[in-house]
């Protein structure tokens, strides 16, 4: 159900991959050469780390006759039985940040090629940083078709990392807190959001980081959807928690400012409503999926409660 447009896609940006990543070729090197020589292989063309988008579509080629397998990382198989590979960059370079090339493509291509967009990205990024092992300092190698790289010097075997990430609402009495970071365009402000720590579970990571930017002590920590997000390689968790009250005290150095926010507030804010109190996220954004999941929370507790009132 949706609070919003029920035309605006179900999912956020890098969502929805159907590729099949045929774990039992990556392992197997004569299956890895077999499909790389299939004549339906085909590569994804990137600019760096930008997509290249023709006609609606991310740019794939056949691979060149003489394309080495081990330049290459296998994304996986599509539905069309294509294998799909991109090419390994050894350097690409010192500005590796996002651009708004990168970010506008999830309205450009289907679904399922910004989820394959957001997969090369991470793994081509993850390569390029990762030339050394982390144990000895010795050259590392690419293996498993692009999904590890093992080290010349010690063995040691390294896979790409996913550094995940809470991303939340605290709710409080029919309203929602919403901040903005200083670096962010005028208006805009969204949910909170900080990395998981070791030793602590998602909901400790929700309920430590909105105590610790806003100082709002929240309970009934309840998850709601996923997102990767490709700016390196991290994983969006999306939760909402119940604030124990609505007592702000920012942390100035991550938030700028924070406020609450009822729903009719929210709702204009992601119609574009010009005198909506705040710029909404973009709808590439897990922030935006969780706004909208919050407000067909809020459209369904009104109607049991018109209903238990007839």
């Amino acid at each position: 159900m949706h609070g919003t447009d029920p035309a605006i896609k179900a999912v956020p940006g890098f969502v929805g991959s159907n590729l099949d990543r045929v774990d039992h070729i990556r392992t197997n090197p004569a299956l890895l050469a077999e499909t790389f020589a299939d004549p339906a292989a085909r590569l994804l063309v990137l600019d760096g780390l930008e997509p290249v988008e023709v006609n609606g579509h991310l740019l794939l080629e056949p691979l060149e006759p003489h394309a080495q397998v081990e330049d290459h990382l296998l994304l996986g198989i599509d539905p069309g039985k294509r294998p799909i590979f991109a090419r390994l960059v050894a350097d690409l370079g010192p500005n590796l940040v996002p651009t708004p090339r990168s970010r506008a493509i999830a309205g450009l291509v289907p679904t399922e090629e910004v989820a394959l967009y957001g997969t090369a990205r991470s793994l081509v990024h993850w390569h390029a940083r990762h030339r050394h092992c982390s144990v000895c300092g010795g050259t590392t190698q690419p293996a498993k078709a692009g999904w590890s790289r093992k080290c010349e010097a010690c063995a040691a075997e390294h896979f790409p990392r996913t550094d995940p990430v809470v991303i939340m609402l605290a709710e409080h009495r029919g309203r929602i807190l919403l901040g903005r970071q200083h670096a962010w365009p005028p208006g805009r402000y969204s949910a909170l959001a900080g990395f998981v720590e070791p030793g602590e579970t998602i909901e400790e990571a929700v309920a430590r980081e909105l105590f610790e930017e806003a100082g709002v002590r929240v309970h009934k920590v309840r998850y709601v959807m996923s997102q990767p997000w490709p700016f390196p390689s991290s994983l969006m968790i999306a939760c909402i928690g119940q604030a124990l009250d609505d007592a702000l005290t920012l942390d100035p150095t991550e938030i700028e400012d924070a406020f609450w926010c009822d729903a009719d507030q929210v709702r204009a804010a992601m119609a574009g409503d010009p005198d909506a109190p705040f710029l909404a996220p973009p709808t590439m954004a897990v922030a935006w999926h969780l706004l909208d999941h919050w407000l067909a929370d809020v459209a369904a507790a009104s109607l049991v409660s018109a209903g238990a009132s007839a």
